[in-house]
């Protein structure tokens, strides 16, 4: 195969049209034979191709930076940069990252998974190349490069990017890959000229000395430069794409076909002798070559998982659907998620009543506040990680007007492959130093379902629900609590164990190799972390250990709590927090993680012996 025969990415630009679609060919094989095995995003990245090929020969990475948002579409971009051999890994434990990772390689600028961000990063790249900081970098000919969907140009902080950008006058070439939510007109023969007339640098230098004659012109120069410009604008509202762009002080180009392998590098040389930001805007089909994410809008969005049956998602999904048929007040809300956190069936049973604000969490929430106070019920689904993007507006939009707004926390804790930009490790933290908040996590599929029938009926503030991407175990007869108090899973004597959520089930599991040892293990399901319960607390308070475990960062989450509350009880109970130290996580499959940090049932236990020496007796230990 071509692809295994060159050295990357110098042998780019040795090779001919032709074999340049032999490449892409044998680029989009290898992602969809590696994505079937490991998952990941395929239809982002099959879109790609010819752009990626068309950028890395244009430009000469890394001292060109080429940086990419979101960075799930860089999978072509890792492969092109000397981790070809490695790419049998993506996503596995001690392999490639499913983003851009600065560990892994020199032309990965920075772990950009979160969307939106990539215009300022750009931004400040270049004021730093143009003040000089870095003697290697500072090269009139060097450019910065931020490729960015029409899914991430939805976020704020993108228009934010664009605006600074404009105004600054910095090199920077913004290539708008633009996938599904094009808002360009159809490209007739006219404006396909006017497209080329424009992206031409000479063309463009002439005119602007054109302006400028003109505008010398004594007596009419005046009128008649503002007659050219007139003119232009008219032609411009015509023929092309909004002139939002320009109106932000940055050269627009295109639209280009995001396919034509040749056409895109002739643009892109354009685009870079332009001075300050340009905006070359290229068309691209998401799961380019391969039917099933070409012909399925969904399969193309994000990643090849579908919805789990018995997962946690499965159960919120079909729950949502039967409480919006009660209640017409209820809404439903997410962030560029429907698929990923089952709105879908809601969005398809009432569609007047569900939104999708984009890329844009700090809308969505504030919005859902709007909605609180107009008197609806709205539901804000979306994951632990990305609500972390709006704690402001949780905070002061939510908190402090006491809406009862719910929130449901899809991935929370430690989730996997992703890798330490999608783990949902702070939610618990930030969310319980929301004044009024209510958390809730559940410990089964029938949980959860209990839990978001009881938040309906919390209407003095909000309330936050969190669960995890694994799978959501059945609860049997009698294990499922009801309203705002726990559940004592399991009766003993020695010690106390409260697992929070999905961590309930490792507690069990440790618990059954403590009694082996001799050790009674009194066991908690705490269901609701903010406010503990007075019952759970006070059973805790006369035991000599209390073990808490949460799939969250330990400092400051539900363990912090149980221990002051505790404290304030004026207990002697030894409280010993089990959680997710402060640290970035790498990827790996959720339960290897949960292991190698002592959170699995071996690990509790464990831990549990270590803790009860001195403040359990041997002879009660063992009675």
């Amino acid at each position: 195969m071509l692809l295994d025969s060159l050295k990357l990415p110098e042998g780019l630009a040795d090779l001919s049209y032709p074999e340049l679609d032999q490449l892409a060919a044998e680029l989009r094989e290898r992602i969809l034979e590696v994505v079937g095995r490991t998952g990941g995003h395929l239809g982002s990245n099959l879109g790609v191709v010819e752009l990626s090929l068309a950028l890395h020969r244009v430009f000469d990475s890394p001292r060109d930076a080429i940086l990419w948002d979101t960075g799930h579409q860089a999978y072509v971009h890792k492969m092109l940069t000397g981790r070809l051999k490695d790419f049998d890994k993506l996503r596995q434990e001690g392999g490639l990252s499913g983003y851009p990772s600065r560990s892994e390689s020199p032309h990965d600028w920075f772990e950009n998974s979160h969307a939106s961000t990539v215009l300022g990063y750009a931004h400040g790249l270049a004021v730093a190349r143009a003040a000089g900081s870095d003697p290697t970098q500072n090269d009139p000919a060097r450019r910065v490069v931020a490729v960015i969907g029409d899914g991430a140009l939805t976020g704020g902080m993108a228009y934010e990017g664009l605006n600074n950008l404009g105004h600054s006058g910095k090199n920077v070439i913004i290539v708008f890959n633009d996938n599904g939510r094009s808002y360009a007109p159809t490209v007739s023969r006219l404006s396909e000229s006017l497209i080329h007339i424009r992206s031409n640098p000479t063309y463009m230098q002439r005119q602007r000395r054109l302006e400028e004659m003109a505008e010398k012109i004594p007596w009419v120069g005046e009128l008649l430069h503002r007659g050219i410009v007139a003119s232009k604008a008219a032609i411009r509202e015509m023929w092309e794409p909004t002139a939002f762009f320009e109106m932000l002080g940055i050269h627009y180009l295109g639209p280009f076909d995001g396919h034509d392998l040749p056409a895109l590098e002739r643009e892109l040389a354009n685009a870079r002798e332009f001075p300050g930001a340009v905006v070359l805007h290229v068309l691209t089909q998401k799961g380019r070559g391969h039917a099933p994410a070409e012909n399925d809008p969904i399969k193309a969005m994000h990643d090849t998982s579908e919805l789990k049956a018995g997962s946690y998602t499965e159960a919120f999904s079909k729950w949502l659907v039967r409480a919006a048929e009660q209640r017409p007040e209820l809404m439903a809300i997410t962030a560029a998620m429907p698929d990923s956190t089952g709105l879908l069936p809601f969005k398809d049973r009432f569609p007047d009543r569900f939104l999708d604000v984009g890329i844009a969490e700090q809308h969505a929430v504030t919005a859902a506040a709007g909605m609180a106070m107009g008197g609806l019920k709205p539901v804000v689904a979306i994951y632990s990680t990305f609500l972390t993007r709006a704690i402001d507006q949780v905070n002061l939009d939510v908190g402090l007007h006491r809406l009862p707004v719910v929130f449901c926390l899809d991935r929370a804790g430690v989730t996997g492959d992703d890798g330490p930009s999608h783990h949902g490790l702070l939610d618990m933290v930030l969310l319980s130093k929301v004044p009024g908040m209510t958390i809730l996590a559940p410990s089964s599929y029938q949980e959860l379902e209990q839990m978001l029938d009881d938040s309906l009926e919390i209407t003095d503030g909000p309330v936050a629900i969190r669960w995890a991407k694994t799978a959501a175990p059945v609860a049997g007869a009698g294990e499922v609590g009801r309203g705002l108090g726990a559940r004592r899973a399991r009766a003993g004597s020695q010690v106390c164990i409260i697992g929070v959520g999905k961590m309930l089930a490792a507690a069990m599991e440790a618990a059954e190799i403590l009694e082996a040892d001799g050790l009674k293990a009194t066991v908690w399901d705490p269901r609701v972390v903010k406010p503990l319960d007075d019952e759970l607390l006070a059973d805790a308070a006369g035991h000599s250990l209390v073990v808490t475990i949460e799939d969250g960062f330990k400092e400051g989450g539900a363990g912090t709590a149980v221990r002051e509350a505790l404290a304030a009880l004026s207990s002697e109970a030894k409280v010993v927090a089990l959680g997710v130290p402060v640290e970035y996580i790498a990827h790996g499959k959720p339960d290897d993680i949960l292991s190698q940090l002592g959170l699995d049932g071996a690990g509790i236990a464990a831990t549990v012996r270590a803790e009860s020496k001195g403040v359990i007796p041997p002879r009660a230990a063992a009675g």
